[in-house]
């Protein structure tokens, strides 16, 4: 895995960004935004991503994510077509696909891969925080994409939650403190997650979707994200308020990720 950009100094969020910025720039340079716009009038059909969310059930956003930086490398091999398939089978609501490259090991390639092969909205997990990025996850086919309070001042944060929401995607709006829960309320997000990791410090703690579920307004979709471990923890995230998951290390460092998912929803045994 490509950690060069860890020998620069700041929290983990800080070198994340550095190194995404340069290679954002350099793709705008390459890539004009009228080529994007140019993408999406031909991009396929988006599939719901808010209703996935909201189904009477437990709703996983199942995580495809070759590596961390708080693990390294999950799985090599890394095949997404096959996880995407196998994950849907096994009940997921929603793919996540890390295309962040040099920390993740992610690719768009990875994005229309997975979302050729199900039926099921695929989701971007990226640090977007330019509006040509936007029209990029359209154009490569995706349902809907990350936003990250922590990464975003309040105008940008607005402005690419408005340009999603004119080429019809709702991002999940991620936040991590009470603070950044309230900026994300004053800027209108309707989707709201909570990520149980401190992407400045790499800590933990699934007890921060517990503290900040109940300041999140009923007419807001809930997803808990990270440090998920067993259905015990979806079963009481759900009851607390939330109405999604999100799970991606403990599927990935599985032999069998199928087989993990079905665990985490409570079944015995895959569906047919």
């Amino acid at each position: 895995m490509a950690m060069s950009a860890q020998a620069d100094s700041g929290t983990v969020l800080e070198r994340i960004l550095r190194a995404r910025r340069l290679e954002v720039d350099h793709r705008k340079r390459v890539l004009p935004e009228a080529a994007l716009r140019y993408g999406v009038k031909a991009a396929t059909p988006l599939r719901d991503f808010p209703a996935a969310l909201t189904r009477d059930s437990l709703n996983v956003i199942a995580e495809l994510k070759p590596a961390s930086p708080s693990r390294g490398v999950l799985r090599d091999p890394f095949h997404p077509i096959e996880l995407a398939q196998t994950l849907e089978a096994a009940g997921a609501a929603v793919l996540s696909v890390l295309t962040e490259g040099e920390f993740f090991r992610g690719s768009l390639k990875n994005l229309r891969d997975a979302r050729n092969a199900v039926k099921i909205p695929v989701f971007r997990k990226d640090f977007i925080f330019d509006p040509w990025q936007v029209w990029e996850t359209r154009a490569n086919d995706a349902d809907s994409f990350l936003l990250m309070v922590a990464a975003l001042g309040d105008g940008l944060l607005r402005e690419l939650l408005a340009l999603g929401r004119e080429l019809g995607m709702e991002p999940l709006v991620e936040v991590h403190t009470a603070a950044e829960l309230d900026r994300a309320l004053a800027a209108e997000a309707r989707i709201i997650g909570v990520n149980n990791r401190d992407l400045n410090t790499l800590g933990l703690r699934v007890e921060t979707s517990f503290e900040l579920v109940d300041r999140i307004p009923d007419e807001c979709m809930a997803v808990s994200e990270s440090g998920l471990r067993n259905h015990g923890d979806l079963a009481k995230l759900r009851d607390a308020g939330f109405d999604a998951f999100l799970i991606g290390e403990s599927l990935m460092l599985s032999p069998d990720p199928a087989a993990a998912l079905g665990a985490f929803l409570g079944r015995s045994e895959l569906p047919v």
